[in-house]
């Protein structure tokens, strides 16, 4: 059954994932013929998806829109999937449970941990979806006690920065227009497309601080220009991109994500090799 196992990464837009190159690259070095594809799935389509496949299917990643929605078709979810209200992972066990993980918040602390940054007090979020709120929750995880962050729509905010508080840190919502006056921080971590404009640029003191850019596609994005042009180190979106799919592989190979691969170094080494 193992050669037959197929996986995928659902999302919408999705042509533009690098997931099938990572995965594939994985599954090569450690020697499982298993399948890997990308595949378009939008908003309200994922319960039929999953109602159509067959046990070849092993697990799959998901994006945006289905990071919520997958919740609702779950047996279980790990800690981390509970506390954000996020699942980037689905593993479909032999038993038949679907199982729900959230690699990203690791993710994120482990390219922030890559490009330097353990731990930090101040910090800034900009963006309100899915991965700001796993980006709060990493945050948490390395020692912040202080979280701004900067929307579009503060109203809607509400719910990552409710997570904050219950995960003990001092959080403040702030308009994205806001960024220009903002106070130094110690990381900012920015959960914006690529291509997105801001309606201001980062203040200086903000600029001096690390910043964490999840976009990865194009790349530079204009902020991690404007960032390094400041003066400022920028931690590229796609070293987030590799660590939490890295724990994905660890789910699929074991069902565990603390469980580490054989040979762990050559899987994620041939991982960065693929893109």
């Amino acid at each position: 059954m193992a050669s037959e196992r197929r996986l995928a990464v659902l999302g919408s837009p999705i042509a533009h994932s690098k997931s099938p190159a990572l995965h594939r690259a994985a599954f090569r070095q450690l020697g499982l013929d298993w399948h890997y594809s990308a595949i378009e799935v939008g908003v309200g389509g994922l319960e039929a998806f999953l109602a159509d496949l067959d046990p070849r299917w092993r697990g799959l990643s998901l994006t945006m829109p289905l990071k919520h929605e997958v919740r609702a078709l779950l047996d279980e979810e790990d800690r981390r999937a509970a506390m954000t209200g996020v699942v980037n992972t689905l593993l479909l066990a032999d038993d038949g449970r679907r199982i729900g993980f959230n690699t990203d918040v690791p993710g994120i602390a482990l390219a922030l941990a890559e490009g330097g940054v353990e731990r930090a007090e101040r910090a800034a979020v900009i963006g309100g979806g899915a991965t700001a709120a796993s980006a709060v929750a990493a945050l948490a995880e390395i020692g912040a006690g202080v979280v701004r962050l900067f929307v579009r729509h503060p109203e809607r905010a509400e719910a990552t920065a409710s997570l904050g508080r219950e995960l003990g840190l001092d959080v403040e919502v702030f308009r994205i227009a806001d960024l220009a006056a903002a106070e130094a921080v110690e990381v900012t971590i920015s959960t914006v497309p690529g291509g997105a404009e801001l309606s201001a640029e980062p203040s200086e003191a903000m600029r001096g601080s690390v910043l964490l850019d999840v976009a990865y596609e194009p790349w530079p994005s204009r902020l991690a220009v404007l960032w390094e042009e400041a003066g400022g180190q920028v931690v590229p979106g796609i070293r987030m991109l590799v660590h939490q799919a890295l724990l994905q592989v660890r789910i699929f190979v074991s069902g565990d994500p603390f469980t580490p691969l054989p040979d762990e170094p050559a899987v994620l080494d041939a991982m960065r090799r693929a893109l």
